[in-house]
Formats: structure tokens, C-alpha cells, sequence
């Protein structure tokens, strides 16, 4: 939308060699104050997106280093908005609920007692942005993310990315071991009505009624997401967790809303989703079916020129 050079990108790994060329790009480790000082006056940044987090597997693995990026972290970009009057968009999750929440349509405003590290900083994120918001005047907004399907990366550590994960193992080995049950809803959405929604949010412009919002597209289970992977894959097969033996991610995603209520969403920015189960199911799989044929084709050269 603003052109690439106008777009400061940050990790605290080298990106690709592709992606470095496309645009500015520099090292930021969000526990180091100074650092992010200098990028946000070298490059006259005005508006700040911070995805820095640990997920919430693995935060609940590693619970200090989790409190530590995920709340000292963002209370350094929250402060550096505040001094450098920055707009600040970060998001939550549907893990800042907890299991006391009402499960169903699960509005913004309602009891959030999370149990896991990772649902803990955030709710603790969109309590202090809020602060920020209303005691500084800090433009601080934050959407409340379902489970993200993406066929373009891998699982990165939450529990709804048995939703992602499945895709894989569907094409690649026509199974999938399942570590949570087959009634286990949950509420996702495709990457790019993430994307969307995120920068309506963001770019909206004046201060929006509330700082939280719910966004959201669709919920499913793992055995209706199989059903539907079988109308393209007829021979997929699916397994279960023994019930008297749960993996531990089970009890996550059971303290997390089955569905969401984005209604103020839709009314306040304008938020509407694209992509239901049946269209997020046939591009998941085009993609990854892709992907696997492009390997293919790499390695199949690659044994010609050896053979050669």
C-alpha cells in the first residue's frame, strides 16, 4: 500500500536473501530497549506492528522466556510508542479468554481468567495497551486472532496448528496422528482474511470505540476438517488421542472459546471474512499439492545432473 522502502521489516534471525532485497530490513530484539529506540528515530517510524510472542505450546515449555518476550517485549515497543507517538497495533488471541469464559459466541467484553503463560501476557498486553490508550493517549489496537491457516509456513507452536499441520500430512502420507480430540472446536481463519483484517484495523483512520476487538471467520472441529480434506482426498485417514491419555495441548485448547462474537468488528472497521471451510480447505491444499510437486521436481533434477 505505501511502497516497499517505506516498510522497515525486523527479526532477530537473517532473513532471506529474496526478502532482503525487497525492502529494508534490520535486527531487532524486542528485550533490548535501545536497540528498537535507535531503528524507531534512524528510520522516523510512525506506526509499529509487533508480532514478537512465543506461542502458546511452546511458551507452556518455557514459561519464563515466554513472560520475559512476550511481556517485556511488548512493554518496550508499548513505551517507545508512547514517548515517540507511535500507532501500535499487536495482536491477542482467543487464549486470553480462559476456560471460565462462555464458549460459545464469545463476545469482547466477558470474564478472561486464561490459564497458560501465553493467554496470561496477552490478556496482560491488551490490559496495558488499554492503559497506555487511556492514560498517554498511546493509538494502541489489537484484534484477538483464531487459529491462522497458512499454507505458505510451517506450525509454529500454537495448538490450532493442528489445522496447518493436517494439510501436510494429508498430502504427503494420506494420514495424520491428531493430538487433539475430534470435537474439539475452535474458531480460525485463512491468513489472508487475517491480513486484511489487520491492516483495516490498523489503517482505519481515527481511534476506533475500543482498543480489543475479536476478529474471525469460521470454527471447525478436526473431524469436520477431515471430512472435508476427504471430498478432495477420498482414502485420508485421521486418528485420535486416547481419551484417558489427552496430550497436554488438549487441556490448552479447551480453556479457549469454541466461537467468536465479532460483531463490533464488523460495525466499528468494517471487518468481513473471505474465506469459509470449503475454500480455506481447496487453496490449503492446492498450495501444499504445489509445493510437494515442486520438490519432486528439484530432486528429480538434482538425481538427473548426479546421474549425468
Amino acid at each position: 500500500m505505501y511502497g516497499n522502502e517505506n516498510v522497515v521489516a525486523s527479526d532477530i534471525r537473517k532473513a532471506p536473501e529474496d526478502f532482503m532485497a525487497s525492502g529494508p530490513f534490520v535486527y531487532a530484539d524486542v528485550m533490548n530497549y535501545a536497540l528498537l529506540e535507535r531503528i524507531v528515530v534512524d528510520w522516523r517510524i510512525d506506526w509499529v506492528v509487533h508480532y514478537s510472542a512465543l506461542l502458546s505450546a511452546v511458551a507452556e515449555k518455557n514459561p519464563a522466556l515466554a513472560l520475559s518476550v512476550n511481556m517485556t517485549g511488548f512493554q518496550n515497543v508499548l513505551e517507545l510508542a508512547k514517548i515517540h507517538r507511535l500507532r501500535m497495533y499487536s495482536p491477542s488471541t482467543i487464549g486470553a479468554f480462559g476456560p471460565s469464559t462462555p464458549k460459545d459466541n464469545t463476545p469482547d467484553m466477558t470474564i478472561m481468567r486464561p490459564n497458560t503463560i501465553y493467554g496470561i501476557t496477552k490478556l496482560h498486553n491488551e490490559l496495558l495497551g488499554e492503559y497506555y490508550r487511556e492514560k498517554f493517549g498511546v493509538d494502541f489496537r489489537s484484534a484477538r486472532y483464531p487459529g491462522i491457516l497458512s499454507a505458505d509456513t510451517p506450525p509454529g507452536g500454537g495448538t490450532t496448528d493442528y489445522a496447518v499441520d493436517i494439510f501436510h500430512h494429508a498430502i504427503r502420507n494420506g494420514h495424520y496422528d491428531c493430538f487433539l480430540s475430534k470435537d474439539t472446536r475452535l474458531p480460525m481463519m485463512y491468513l489472508s482474511d487475517c491480513i486484511k483484517g489487520t491492516v483495516d484495523h490498523l489503517t482505519y483512520p481515527t481511534p476506533l470505540p475500543q482498543s480489543v476487538y475479536n476478529i474471525a471467520a469460521v470454527s471447525f472441529t478436526p473431524e469436520e476438517l477431515a471430512i472435508e480434506i476427504r471430498k478432495h482426498l477420498p482414502n485420508f485417514t485421521i486418528s485420535y488421542p486416547d481419551a484417558a491419555r489427552p496430550d497436554f495441548r488438549q487441556a490448552i485448547a479447551d480453556s479457549w472459546p469454541a466461537s467468536l462474537d465479532d460483531s463490533m468488528a464488523r460495525r466499528d472497521f468494517g471487518w468481513k471474512e473471505e474465506f469459509d471451510l470449503q475454500k480455506m480447505v481447496k487453496l490449503m491444499l492446492d498450495k501444499i499439492q504445489a509445493q510437494v510437486d515442486a520438490e519432486k521436481k528439484s530432486v528429480g533434477s538434482t538425481t538427473a545432473e548426479m546421474a549425468a
